[in-house]
């Protein structure tokens, strides 16, 4: 059943909408309201790149921008657009920009193919101009010679399909356009690699040294740059169609997995209330098929189905909570993020929905999923003595508001205790893979159910790119014993034969791996697939919920009871954003100088604690020293039980006797993040706050005992320190 939206609400969505574009309208000058290129040509035409318009479009500026994310992005290079004139080479993602990038990654694709037919796939989901940025790549890469699977009319895919369809396919790699949970006037690609997996930084260079060239050929010569005709036949509307955008493939593979015939029997026989809110509307169509499939679709209602770049008004605020001013403020759709979850109001919208009703909460382009409840509001004390967020929805009822760190670590006991039951659970060593800043609970609960946990810094292609290690070591010495290093350096034999029982982020993005290897259709195996997915992890939380159902208890007992049966103590866990500038500032200058300011203030803040871990590392300083520094520039926090400051790869983390803190720099916006997971969830986000917070000043004792001179090479030290963890 699809849960009406009531009118007032579209009408303020449309009030928000309007006013936006408003604001967008008048920060654009008339000069740029001219397309560059046509916009609706469905016919073959050629976009001439020369001296005078890479001049007046400034791209040389664009191209040093995008070349600098590129080294660092950990999730596609991404950023703001015209969300009216998306040729706006103002702005950082714009159609000028997506066409050189595409033209400069299809030269590359060609001349690394061996004269073989270059096959990719291509798609998007919700936001502003994506579908059109689909079809521009598509001709783009029709136009070199490379076949292009689209879904029909250029249409939206969840971001996990696309990468699923790589791998089982054969694909040379593909193609999203998303953002993420964003703010909507956001944009990103991420590329995808022949196995389905994001680009490391180094495949991006690849590319973007192909760029430069196009660049200076154009300023020197001028560049014709191709589109195909719409009707090419080098792209290719009908295979997915036939495919069914891939939901018959991936049926299959989620039956080997998480669909066992016990947990659908489970899910039919109690048929727990769920709600799927589709945030974006990217999912509901190829979600709703898969549970038709699996016949469990009569346990969902669905929510927000319509695709929507504004997201149904979720995060949308008229009022800056920073500074107080009036002005359009976007949130984007994180639901991890308490704010968020308020703004949905879900208390009249899910006023209908009984007490008992699991929220999957799923983002844009389908890759992340949180978790909620709605529970009595009797369950309060219980709820704060656990450290689960919840909100009031009033008629005596809470919404509880459930961490991926929490939610995750339910499934992941679930999951294997499904395995045990069923007896299979002996048959290969288990291990984990997860991001640093992820809960320290899931180590625990590792250490607990003798699964090795392998710890990487933060992005998805981390995940991924120890799967690959792993499946080599298998292949190449099936009877061996797999053995492996994480981040920290450590070396983790994982045993013969092992398999992945999770591996997953935060943030929430999440992947289990099946008993028997993945094979794709031309033979290559994988211990698991390569992006997240609120696919598959959507359908192991409804078996959960029924199981809670059956049992007549909460998530949050069951939750409970995990933490009593593995002796976790760090039961709390804690996440602090800093944004530094508002993102969805119409005007590009004022948006690009605040984002320079911030990103001046996150990178000064990330440098005083990397100083820290490299000069730790090195031997400059010791751990009494760090102490030292830390007590004198923080003072409101307690170091004593400091044990550790470790360099992770993309940020640096504090190990305490009975915590762990971690603050890393956004490697796509001007923005902090910093975690905290512990037993005591005030303590957790007291920490996690001033360091988020912290001005990255140093002190004098600082500069006496690491030094100015030593800090100029410590991120080239960090970039070595990453290159060998990589290439470990």
């Amino acid at each position: 059943m699809i849960i009406k939206i009531d009118e007032s609400y579209r009408h303020k969505r449309d009030l928000t909408e309007q006013q936006l574009l408003g604001v967008v309208e008048q920060n654009t000058p008339d000069t740029i309201k001219t397309p560059l290129f046509p916009q609706d040509e469905p016919k073959t035409f050629t976009f001439h790149l020369d001296k005078e318009l890479i001049e007046r479009l400034d791209l040389w500026e664009w191209f040093r921008n995008y070349a600098k994310e590129a080294q660092v992005s950990t999730a596609g290079i991404r950023g703001p657009q015209n969300i009216l004139y998306p040729w706006d080479t103002r702005f950082p993602i714009n159609q000028v920009g997506i066409v050189l990038a595409t033209l400069g990654k299809s030269l590359v694709a060609n001349e690394t193919a061996d004269r073989k037919l270059v096959e990719k796939i291509t798609g998007c989901e919700v936001r502003y101009n994506s579908q059109k940025y689909v079809e521009f790549i598509a001709r783009i890469q029709a136009a070199q010679g490379i076949r292009t699977y689209v879904p029909k009319a250029f249409g939206t895919l969840p971001i996990w399909m696309a990468s699923f369809l790589i791998f089982m396919l054969d694909l040379d790699g593909g193609e999203h356009v998303t953002s993420s949970h964003s703010v909507s006037t956001k944009n990103a690609t991420k590329d995808l690699n022949n196995q389905g997996s994001q680009y490391l930084p180094e495949e991006s260079m690849r590319f973007v040294k192909k760029i430069e060239e196009i660049l200076k050929t154009a300023e020197a010569d001028g560049y014709p740059i191709q589109f195909s005709a719409v009707t090419d036949d080098h792209i290719d509307f009908e295979r997915l169609d036939e495919l069914h955008d891939g939901v018959q493939l991936y049926v299959g593979y989620l039956k080997n997995g998480v669909a066992t015939e016990a947990n659908l029997n489970l899910i039919r026989a109690a048929k727990p209330p769920i709600v799927v809110d589709c945030v974006g509307g990217c999912m509901y169509r190829p979600m709703r098929a898969i549970f038709e499939r699996l016949g469990i679709a009569d346990s969902v209602n669905w929510l927000h189905v319509e695709a929507d770049p504004l997201y149904h008004n979720i995060g949308k605020l008229n009022r800056n909570p920073k500074t107080g001013e009036a002005e359009f403020y976007d949130l984007g759709c994180d639901f991890s993020i308490l704010d968020v979850v308020k703004s949905t109001d879900y208390a009249t919208k899910l006023k209908a929905q009984p007490i008992g009703t699991v929220i999957e909460a799923t983002d844009p382009d389908g890759d992340r999923l949180v978790v909620c409840e709605i529970e009595d509001a009797s369950r309060a004390e219980t709820l704060e003595h656990l450290g689960v967020d919840f909100l009031d929805l009033g008629d005596n009822r809470l919404l509880t508001i459930y961490t991926p760190n929490q939610a995750f670590l339910m499934l992941m006991d679930f999951y294997a205790k499904q395995l045990r039951t069923s007896g299979r659970w002996e048959n290969h060593p288990r291990f984990m893979i997860k991001t640093t800043p992820s809960a320290l609970a899931w180590d625990q609960w590792g250490e607990a159910n003798d699964v090795h946990v392998i710890n990487v810094p933060v992005g998805f292609k981390e995940i991924a790119a120890i799967m690959k290690k792993i499946e080599r070591q298998i292949a190449d010495a099936p009877d061996a014993p797999v053995v492996i290093q994480d981040v920290y350096g450590e070396t983790i034999s994982l045993g013969v034969q092992p398999r992945l029982i999770f591996a997953g982020e935060e943030s929430g993005g999440m992947i289990t791996g099946p008993e028997e290897l993945i094979r794709s259709q031309g033979g290559r195996t994988a211990i698991a697939m390569r992006e997240k997915s609120a696919g598959e992890s959507m359908v192991l939380l409804t078996a959960l919920a029924a199981h809670c159902k059956q049992e007549n208890i909460p998530l949050s007992d069951y939750l409970v009871a995990v933490f009593a049966e593995s002796q976790i103590t760090a039961t709390c866990d804690v996440r602090e954003d800093i944004t530094y500038y508002n993102e969805s500032e119409p005007n590009p200058e004022k948006l690009r100088a605040a984002k320079l300011e911030g990103e001046t203030k996150r990178d000064k803040n990330d440098l005083f604690f990397l100083g820290i871990a490299i000069a730790l590392r090195d031997g400059k300083i010791d751990m009494n020293q760090a102490r030292a520094i830390l007590s004198d520039a923080l003072p409101g926090l307690n170091f004593d039980d400091l044990e550790d400051v470790r360099f992770v790869g993309d940020g640096s983390y504090l190990k305490f006797r009975d915590k762990c803190v971690e603050v890393r720099k956004s490697g796509t916006d001007a923005k902090t993040k910093a975690y905290a997971s512990g037993g005591d969830k005030e303590e957790c986000r007291k920490f996690a706050k001033v360091f988020g917070e912290a001005s990255g000043e140093l002190t004098e004792l600082y500069t006496e005992q690491i030094g100015q001179n030593y800090l100029r090479d410590v991120e080239k030290r960090a970039r070595q320190i990453y290159d060998a963890f990589q290439a470990s």
